[in-house]
């Protein structure tokens, strides 16, 4: 008998390397659709966990770093650097607030450059402590594994000097009321953290996510941000914000802090910065990433292929306005989904920013009961319907849609109908929820 794609795929390929929603292989992919091996096409609104930023396949893209390779394959840009890299980092400088002196570092992935703020800001700051949320989603490495608080990385004790407190989730308030959540975190962080367990004098930074992403596409209250950048600023106290997934333009502002006017002392980049190749940065203070020479470098960081796609990827986010259009087709799919809400009772909440956005599903909207396997469902008969979606939450229930931020509105009409249908199965109970129950996904 031969063996399927799976059998075989399942033989070499560690489980610790995936996390399976339906069974997809894939073939080739462009702009917003996704090709599998049979030759079925899919709209993906999940843009690989949001790192298609730009769509597949841009040209633009594509014959650039061909160009790069055919004239510089690679140098070790620690011992022997060449110029696209320091392009890069002027760049995001400019895109970045803050009239202070700043630099940049470079890395492969989000987990290594979070694990640059683990490492480096209680170093520069010669406070040993650090402050993330409950909820928080940064990394894999054990830095920054340290500084999450996502069940998936719950396994693993990680350093023991970061201290997490609640996100503020209007949705489930975390000290059980919705009205003044900013002020009960902000007295919670002062009056209890920082008198017990954190001294502020102790503490470096605090690191947080504008929109909190795996933790479930959470939305905090439009003042916490600039009250927690005030605290920040009281006690001497260093802001993250981490933005490897909803930066560059995905919320409809080049980063989500833009929203509220603040000034963060680091930010972390990573997903989408390289158009689809592996490249993350750290933007921050000059003094921060100048602390020691040499202690958190990699070998292929800032290599002149990966900084070429970020560089053109940049240009074609400007280029092609595509942050006006996470910001108006973002606001446009947001009110389609509220209708789908108004239909649906297990859409206990619909929420985001620009082209990040949750859906939530509850078993009822009274008791907000988390509804995993529906979830779980829905994403499943969305991918036979031909549209690929993820979820995400610390109960497995948020439906997150990341799409390619070059989405049209007929594609947004498309993924709401074909939403609408896969709700509309599982009122029916048309779903084989056997099948579902093979993909466990978080």
């Amino acid at each position: 008998m031969t063996k399927s794609f799976f059998d075989t795929e399942n033989e070499v390929i560690a489980n610790s390397l995936k996390i399976r929603f339906y069974p997809i292989s894939v073939k080739s992919a462009t702009g917003t659709r996704i090709i599998d091996q049979a030759g079925q096409e899919y709209l993906d609104l999940a843009a690989g966990w949001a790192v298609a930023g730009i769509g597949y396949g841009h040209p633009r893209v594509s014959n650039r770093i061909k160009n790069q390779y055919e004239t510089l394959s690679f140098t070790s840009q620690l011992s022997a650097p060449e110029s696209t890299m320091v392009t890069l980092a002027e760049k995001l400088i400019d895109i970045t607030p803050g009239d202070f002196p700043k630099k940049v570092w470079f890395g492969h992935s989000g987990s290594d450059a979070n694990d640059c703020i683990a490492k480096l800001v209680p170093l520069e700051k010669n406070r040993p402590r650090m402050i993330s949320f409950m909820g928080s989603y940064h990394g894999q490495t054990m830095g920054s594994l340290s500084l999450s608080g996502h069940p998936a990385q719950s396994l693993f004790i990680g350093s023991g000097n970061v201290v997490k407190i609640p996100y503020p989730n209007p949705y489930r308030p975390p000290f059980g009321e919705t009205e003044n959540l900013t002020e009960q975190l902000i007295q919670y962080l002062e009056q209890e953290v920082f008198k017990t367990i954190c001294p502020p004098e102790t503490t470096a930074g605090i690191i947080v996510e504008g929109i909190q992403s795996d933790g479930g596409l959470l939305v905090p209250p439009a003042d916490f941000l600039p009250r927690l950048q005030e605290v920040c600023r009281r006690y001497g106290i260093h802001l993250i914000f981490d933005e490897v997934k909803v930066g560059l333009g995905r919320t409809g502002k080049w980063f989500s802090f833009d929203h509220y006017g603040i000034v963060p002392d680091a930010v972390v980049l990573g997903k989408s910065l390289g158009g689809g190749l592996p490249i993350s940065a750290v933007v921050a203070r000059k003094e921060i990433l100048d602390v020691g020479t040499g202690i958190h470098m990699f070998t292929a960081s800032g290599n002149p292929v990966s900084t070429t796609a970020s560089l053109e990827t940049l240009h074609i986010i400007e280029d092609e306005r595509l942050i006006d259009n996470a910001r108006i087709n973002g606001e446009y799919f947001k009110d389609l989904l509220q209708q789908l809400k108004n239909k649906y009772e297990w859409i206990g909440d619909v929420r985001g920013k620009g082209l990040a956005i949750g859906v939530e599903l509850v078993e009822d909207r009274v008791s907000k009961t988390p509804a995993a396997e529906k979830t779980a469902a829905i994403c499943y008969r969305c991918y036979e319907l031909g549209m690929l979606v993820f979820y995400v939450g610390i109960n497995s229930n948020v439906i997150e849609i990341t799409p390619p931020l070059t989405i049209s509105k007929e594609e947004i009409d498309l993924a709401v109908s074909i939403f609408d249908q896969a709700f509309s199965d599982l009122k029916e109970q048309k779903i084989n929820m056997e099948k579902v129950k093979q993909y466990a996904g978080w």
